[in-house]
């Protein structure tokens, strides 16, 4: 019997083929793990998670565990529900805590944008499903707060009765905050779930009102949350150095020199991919994103302490981990920062939650504001890395090329779906060499609802493919080698209206403009964003999301310090960073546009120049729809970065696809020439 065939059978004989693989645990502990298995992100078929329980179970002992799996509930916080009764009981506890209301994010203890569902409190409060927004229950009102991705997506997925609808910038939390308290009120917050900057700021705002922030021991929310999932136990495995460049420990001694550099002794590490780079782990604790949630403290030595539930260590792990990383359960991290009392410790005021800058200061630490050394020293990817995304790039190109050929001839007879078509998208990419999982929900929209930011089709929502429309595909892949993001928008049936041709090249000028500019080292991407923007501008166009943004090495879609973005950011780029390029246009109920290739910072030669000077190598390889280029609109350099570019695409994946594909490429990469030209 195989064991996706498996049926449990029971107690009694998984007892006893724990006890014949010497395995320590008995069945409840062993149901237990599976349900923190369930709580992350790890798929039926993965190999590694049965290792939890034994080193190496035997065939009879996986199947039933495996078939244990299949018999315990997975939690869906964002599933449908009356959001009614739980604001109600809400309510209550505020009443019972003698609070005038809480504060819920979309946060978890790493502020990290993918959560496991046990940290979906806000989902479960109040239906919205998206990767930023705040909610503030008060006795007698509430509100929700999201930025410009998500405004059309809120209004369908909360009730408006229950919740006001606010732009985050447009009308932020402190002006609301400042109208909706009285004077005397006191308004909760979990510290685990904000930054000590965050906090600072809401308090500023309450004490505008005469009102005053308190700090909860317990969250509200998880105390009405009677079926919460547990924390995730997914398993942790080693990141190999062919993939990873650089060994762990070699890592650790550049970051503990960075540390004493910063005037520390120690640096509190909070988020799981500095963790995961630093000690090369890569785990399936949230969706999408290879994390191991944890922390860790970095001496200046090199040496680690990490606290992470050694339940989820692989044995691979834990040999890789050697003797310079202790290990320590999650609820000793209190005490291991009171042991740093009277010491310099280094905390990031950005990403570190608030509790960790309270455990310092009550244990009389000097705390040292700074940022997480980890994070720009893994944005600079090594040769390897550079090397291993290039490759992975050419992988999905090849998957993404067969999918846009396959539904060049599939979607114009509208029978396909937006669900279906992202599906496919999924199949052509499990078939590549060094594939681990999709770096995040593909955001497949027909129609209107390309024109939503961040849509994520849904039975409900799910909308035919239509002749005459644009589609919008946003998707990507984790491979062992690399991360992949990628946005293509196709015209169905090759016939878009003369608007839909002028908003794509003008969209597609500002992503040409920022592949070819050329910029002196310590220019940040907020100095280079409105080259990407300006052909939008001049037409009375923009949109409201950031230009690129960092993307890891077989980590984080979305990574930090680096981005390209309307808002400041003093982070200049460097060689070896990974960003996107991916200007928009969104027609409320109309369409969406957005061209996406991620490039990488490379050192470029120029004659005459006085300084470093820095550009952009274009990573991804696929077509870009020429039925939406209007070539009147481009100049003769924007058109031979066009050619050039699809020569590339055409070069590089024809090897690697099918004979059909391969025809479909050569029409799809064909050249473009104005159209003065062409009649000559």
């Amino acid at each position: 019997m195989s064991a996706c065939r498996a049926t449990y059978q029971g107690d009694d004989a998984l007892a006893r083929l724990l006890s014949k693989a010497g395995s320590s645990l008995g069945v409840a502990e062993v149901k237990a793990l599976i349900a923190g298995v369930n709580a992350g992100a790890v798929p039926a078929d993965d190999a590694d998670w049965p290792n939890l329980v034994a080193a190496e179970p035997s065939p009879a002992l996986e199947a039933q565990l495996r078939a244990l799996r299949a018999t315990l509930p997975e939690a869906d916080p964002a599933a449908k529900a009356d959001r009614g009764p739980r604001v109600a009981a809400l309510r209550a506890e505020l009443a019972k805590r003698r609070l005038v209301g809480f504060l819920i994010p979309r946060a978890d203890e790493h502020q990290g944008e993918y959560v496991p569902p046990r940290a979906m409190r806000l989902a479960w409060i109040t239906g919205f499903t998206g990767s930023a927004g705040l909610a503030c229950v008060l006795a007698d009102r509430a509100a929700i707060f999201v930025d410009g991705r998500y405004t059309l997506q809120v209004r369908s997925q909360v009730d408006g009765g229950t919740f006001e609808y606010r732009h985050s910038s447009e009308q932020p939390l402190d002006a609301w905050l400042a109208e909706a308290l009285k004077p005397g009120e006191t308004l909760g917050y979990d510290p685990w779930l904000h930054t000590v900057e965050e906090v600072a700021r809401i308090a500023a705002a309450c004490a505008r009102a005469r009102a005053r922030l308190l700090a909860v021991e317990t969250n509200l929310v998880d105390a009405v949350w009677t079926d919460q999932p547990p924390p995730p136990l997914a398993p942790v495995v080693p990141h190999d150095l062919a993939y990873a460049g650089e060994a762990a420990d070699e890592k650790r001694r550049r970051m503990g020199q960075a540390v004493a550099e910063a005037g520390a002794v120690a640096a509190v590490i909070t988020q799981p991919d500095s963790l995961a780079w630093l000690l090369n782990l890569r785990g399936r604790d949230v969706s999408r994103t290879p994390l191991p949630l944890g922390f860790a403290v970095l001496k200046a030595d090199g040496a680690v302490d990490l606290y992470m539930d050694r339940r989820k260590l692989t044995p691979a792990a834990r040999s890789h981990l050697g003797n310079h990383v202790r290990l320590r359960e999650p609820g000793e991290l209190g005490p291991g920062l009171d042991e740093l009392a009277g010491k310099s410790v280094l905390a990031d005021p950005r990403s570190a939650p608030s509790w960790v800058f309270q455990r310092l200061e009550t244990a009389k630490a000097e705390v040292v504001r700074a940022a997480d050394p980890c994070q720009l020293a893994k944005a600079c990817k090594n040769p390897a890395e550079i090397a291993g995304t290039k490759v992975a790039h050419v992988r999905d190109g090849a998957a993404v090329a067969k999918f846009l050929s396959w539904l060049a001839k599939s979607a114009p007879n509208g029978e396909l779906t937006e669900i279906a078509a992202s599906d496919r998208l999924e199949t052509f990419r499990r078939d590549g060499e060094r594939f681990r999982d999709l770096s995040f929900d593909s955001i497949s929209g027909a129609g209107p609802n390309g024109a939503i930011v961040h849509y994520k089709a849904t039975p409900d929502t799910d909308r035919p493919i239509k002749s005459g429309e644009l589609y919008l595909i946003d998707s990507g892949a984790q491979y062992l080698d690399g991360t992949t993001d990628i946005t293509r928008t196709i015209a169905i049936g090759g016939r878009p209206t003369a608007e839909e041709r002028d908003r794509f090249t003008r969209v597609l000028k500002g992503h040409i403009a920022l592949a070819l500019a050329r910029f002196p080292a310590g220019t940040t991407g907020s100095q280079l964003d409105a080259l990407a923007r300006l052909p939008l501008w001049q037409a009375g166009l923009d949109y409201d999301h950031g230009t690129g943004h960092g993307v890891g090495s077989y980590l984080s879609v979305h990574e930090g310090p680096q981005r390209i973005s309307k808002l400041p950011n003093t982070q200049a780029l460097k060689p070896g960073m990974i960003v996107s390029n991916e200007p928009g246009y969104y027609k409320t109920d109309g369409y969406g546009i957005r061209v996406e290739n991620l490039v990488t910072v490379v050192p470029v030669e120029m004659a005459g120049a006085e300084r470093p000077m820095l550009g952009f190598e274009t990573l991804t390889c696929a077509p870009i729809d020429l039925a939406l280029v209007e070539p009147s609109l481009l100049v003769q350099t924007e058109i031979d970065w066009l050619n050039g570019y699809h020569r590339r695409v055409r070069e590089t994946l024809t090897p690697l696809v099918d004979a059909e594909t391969a025809r479909w490429l050569g029409e799809a990469t064909r050249l473009v020439v104005r159209r003065a030209e062409a009649a000559d």
